[in-house]
């Protein structure tokens, strides 16, 4: 950890790790609310079970903190004062009106400019087809090197999902939860352990 300047830190570790580091050891004063973000791309889907800013997000709320993800769905970020107005705007909103305790916040911002967004939709999260195949190559020490192959398209990417709202140049607002629990399944799951017991 550095100090950079007078309470601003800069901290190597996972985004978790630096909102963990933050509440429980460097502010002297506990934070109102959690905002993970802004980040550099999207947030879609499935991306929430490896994204980093969700991450974060999550760790202030398994904190006690109401939190949101934040992202501008872009590969050039041309936009992100787009995204600091929603925010500002939701975050106004859940000061006034505070969400369950559960509950946190995957926001993902289209990058465009703020009169060419047409809205916010609250969303449900969609699903991606398979990543594009591992990348691979030598680096300028003639190491082999290896890059993660593009997200796939969307998949479940229809009306309601957070694909679609970004698609539609909207907003999309997704409450998401930690419990990834298929509770649907459990009793099926029971019967089909039977056979093990």
């Amino acid at each position: 950890m550095e100090q950079v300047e007078s309470n601003v830190y800069s901290v190597n570790g996972t985004p978790t790790d630096c909102v963990h580091v933050a509440i429980t050891g460097l502010l002297g004063d506990e934070p109102d609310m959690v905002i993970s973000g802004i980040n550099h791309g999207a947030n879609l889907g499935d991306d929430v079970l490896y994204s980093g800013t969700v991450g974060a997000a999550m760790e202030g709320r398994f904190l006690g903190f109401p939190a949101v993800a934040v992202s501008l769905v872009t590969a050039h970020g041309h936009h992100f004062d787009t995204a600091v107005g929603v925010i500002e705007r939701i975050v106004k909103r859940m000061v006034e009106d505070p969400l369950p305790s559960e509950t946190i916040l995957n926001i993902n911002v289209p990058d465009r400019r703020a009169d060419a967004i047409r809205g916010v939709r609250v969303t449900r999260l969609g699903c991606r087809h398979r990543s594009e195949p591992v990348v691979s190559a030598r680096d300028p020490k003639n190491q082999q090197v290896y890059w993660i192959g593009p997200s796939g398209e969307g998949q479940d990417a229809g009306p309601g999902t957070d694909f679609h709202a970004i698609a539609t140049d909207f907003v999309s607002v997704t409450p998401i939860k930690v419990d990834l629990t298929d509770h649907g399944a459990l009793e099926p799951l029971d019967d089909w352990m039977n056979v093990l017991r």
